[in-house]
């Protein structure tokens, strides 16, 4: 049966309806109404607002990140597409720091690509994890397009295309960029860093950070990994492929349609949606104009759904759903095996939440085994407690607790392998790997007599170096930082004052680590002891 078209046909014919209430509603919020001051009038608006926000087809939202803060200023952000592809647009978020000449010398922040699951849902549900990075990396995000709208000519798109997407943006991007997947893309992101190490690709990301993502869906399976497993790959063929009615673009291509997905997200906590719509009809009674719009705004964006190409959507339940393809070792590219054992490269970070019940615990988490070839100290986990999927790259929690560990990570990782990479402002490794150890001579003519940092930077070491690793925080590659910084000695980082630490914080984005990690501290005990 043609459930599209029955769907598009209930949709026009209720378009009547809601532009009826639509025109009530305002009739009814018309402050020269004597009824719009009454609870019987609040109540007609209220009820009328409901029913055509719940019978309208929401649009693709806008991102609409107009500016950001960097360095403690309020910068403009220009937001345009840098890469194309029939299903995928590449976003990037440029910020505008000074003009002119001046842009040239803008921060050198560390380029971070997110990989925003195509899932139902457009990439601005991601709009909160974008504007949380954006003041410390230049940011890159997947804006994925409704297969409603691909004409049925450009050809199919499945999971094969989506890591050929991913390779793509990574060989764009170019060195030292950093990958980041939030939910579903974890496994194609994965498989094409493995695929981007087995070939020695010099594009291959620093690091990488999987969220809520489904690995293993084995381990602790929730209502959806069960669904995929009881009902087979055949049952979805039949019941969910739909395809797009007329006049669509993507006219004829078969689709796995928005308001199915939709249906299904909602089905999983009916009870919630519910009571948060009878909430907003209080709200709007009451007239609670700031809990009435927290509402607007975070249905215009959960409401918004896109059609996914049916042949992606079979291959990903199928291979990551039915199949475990990826932690069996038996996932393919094309003709070609994926082996998540040639990663040796890219850094490794896992976030789960704690009440996720999409994503069950240890899914994500399952990387780890599966990247025999990484050593343990370029592999961390993390699992926020008390929050649910959306909790992992969303919400207070995340800009308080996730997204620093992330930054960190990302930092700590970031100036690896053999390219000649350059810190900032700071010197550069050499190519054979080994740290440079020291300004040289134009970069400290650079500090100004008026920088905080001029009286306690070196360009070389007095000596032997100090081993900063002793101080708890620092690995390896922060102890590379620090020196391609000028910090060689315990004693530089036990007299840093509060402006010292503040200008270091900015200049290295630690977000707080020295004062977070009693560096200080540690750093005095480690000098007196040196000094013993």
């Amino acid at each position: 049966m043609p459930y599209y078209h029955l769907y598009e046909l209930n949709h026009a014919a209720m378009s009547p309806m809601r532009a009826a209430a639509d025109m009530t509603r305002l009739y009814f919020q018309n402050p020269l109404n004597p009824l719009s001051h009454t609870t019987y009038g609040r109540s007609v608006a209220a009820a009328c607002e409901l029913l055509e926000r719940t019978t309208r087809r929401y649009g693709k939202p806008e991102f609409g990140l107009k500016e950001t803060s960097v360095g403690g200023m309020r910068v403009p952000v220009r937001e345009q597409v840098v890469w194309q592809r029939p299903f995928c647009n590449l976003l990037h978020f440029e910020r505008l720091i000074g003009d002119g000449a001046s842009r040239a010398r803008r921060r050198d922040d560390p380029k971070l690509l997110i990989v925003a699951p195509m899932s139902g849902h457009y990439a601005t549900l991601l709009r909160g994890t974008v504007e949380t990075f954006l003041p410390r990396a230049d940011i890159y995000i997947t804006d994925w397009i409704d297969a409603r709208m691909v004409p049925i000519s450009e050809g199919g798109f499945d999971l094969d295309d989506y890591i050929d997407y991913i390779i793509s943006m990574l060989h764009f991007l170019g060195p030292d960029t950093h990958v980041m997947a939030v939910c579903q893309p974890s496994v194609p992101v994965l498989a094409a860093v493995a695929l981007m190490e087995a070939r020695n690709d010099p594009y291959s990301p620093a690091t990488m950070t999987l969220m809520g993502g489904p690995i293993d869906t084995r381990i602790n399976p929730t209502a959806v990994n069960d669904l995929a497993q009881s009902r087979g790959i055949d049952w979805f063929e039949r019941n969910v492929i739909m395809q797009v009615p007329f006049p669509h673009a993507g006219f004829m291509r078969d689709v796995y349609p928005g308001f199915l997905q939709l249906s299904g997200f909602m089905s999983m906590n009916m009870d919630r949606h519910m009571i948060a719509h009878r909430d907003f009809f209080q709200h709007l009674v009451e007239g609670d104009g700031d809990s009435a719009e927290k509402h607007r705004e975070f249905y215009d964006e959960y409401l918004a759904v896109m059609d996914l190409a049916a042949e992606f959507y079979l291959q990903t339940v199928k291979t990551v759903f039915i199949e475990h393809a990826l932690p069996e070792g038996k996932m393919m590219h094309r003709s070609g095996p994926i082996d998540c054992h040639a990663i040796r490269n890219t850094a490794l970070m896992t976030v789960e939440g704690e009440k996720d019940d999409i994503t069950g615990r240890g899914q994500t988490k399952a990387a780890h085994a599966l990247c025999t070839g990484l050593s343990a100290e370029r592999k961390v986990h993390y699992e926020q407690p008390s929050v649910g999927h959306y909790g992992v790259f969303n919400g207070s929690r995340f800009r308080s607790e996730i997204a620093p560990r992330i930054m960190d990570f990302i930092l700590s990782n970031r100036y690896r392998g053999t390219e000649v990479r350059s810190f900032p402002g700071n010197g550069a490794a050499k190519p054979n790997g080994r740290v440079n150890g020291a300004m040289d001579s134009v970069e400290q003519a650079s500090l100004q007599p008026s920088d905080p940092l001029s009286a306690i930077l070196l360009a070389r070491p007095q000596g032997v170096a100090d081993d900063l690793k002793k101080i708890s925080g620092v690995g390896p590659k922060l102890e590379t930082v620090l020196n391609e910084a000028g910090i060689f000695h315990f004693w530089q980082i036990a007299q840093l004052n509060d402006a010292q630490i503040s200008a270091l914080d900015d200049r290295l984005d630690f977000r707080g680590r020295i004062a977070r990690d009693k560096w200080i501290d540690q750093a005095r005990n480690l000098s007196e002891q040196v000094d013993s």
